[in-house]
């Protein structure tokens, strides 16, 4: 399987393990979700409090730093009808599609489906307060960013429930626990 993921480190220390398990986080909830890896792809972003404050003052008018932004670049009921069009190859097989099919779905494209913008300082400095490890709580960070590019949100307890319910079950798969 390719890169589901490009990682960008701005003005932050390359870490391979760091990219590696990002990766895999990314890779798992495309699974879960039932997202084709090569159709879809996420940009993620690496960076330090000041970066990200810059970010947040630039497009959401909010001056402060934090700790996952995410931009998405579809509209949920959009991205969910290009996941439904967007087959894997074995969900192509399963569906009896022959040989020229599946060969035309492997040389489509990826679209992006979105940016996540991470403050690694700030994931250490949560790791610590939350009690759990950094390995941990950067993994949450991706998949809280690839639910926001996914089209949910916490605005409410009823969002919020089903937002976390999602994350949880894709750490609990990646067997990432606090």
């Amino acid at each position: 399987m390719g890169k589901v993921a490009e990682i960008i480190w701005n003005n932050i220390q390359k870490d391979e393990q760091n990219e590696e398990l990002i990766e895999q986080v990314i890779q798992k909830c495309f699974e879960v979700e039932n997202i084709n890896p090569t159709s879809f792809y996420i940009c993620v972003t690496l960076t330090n409090p000041e970066e990200i404050n810059k970010i947040n003052k630039q497009y959401r008018n909010i001056d402060k730093p934090t700790d996952v932004l995410s931009f998405p670049m579809f509209e949920k009921k959009e991205l969910d009808e290009l996941i439904k069009n967007n087959l894997s190859n074995e969900q192509a097989e399963e569906k009896s599609l022959d040989k020229n099919d599946i060969e035309a779905l492997e040389e489509t494209t990826q679209d992006i489906l979105g940016d996540i913008i991470i403050s690694v300082p700030q994931v250490e400095v949560q790791a610590k307060e939350y009690g759990h490890s950094f390995t941990r709580e950067l993994a949450y960070m991706v998949v809280h960013g690839f639910y926001h590019l996914r089209g949910y949100d916490h605005m409410t307890e009823e969002e919020k429930t089903q937002m976390r319910e999602r994350e949880e079950n894709v750490l609990m798969k990646l067997n990432i626990t606090r």
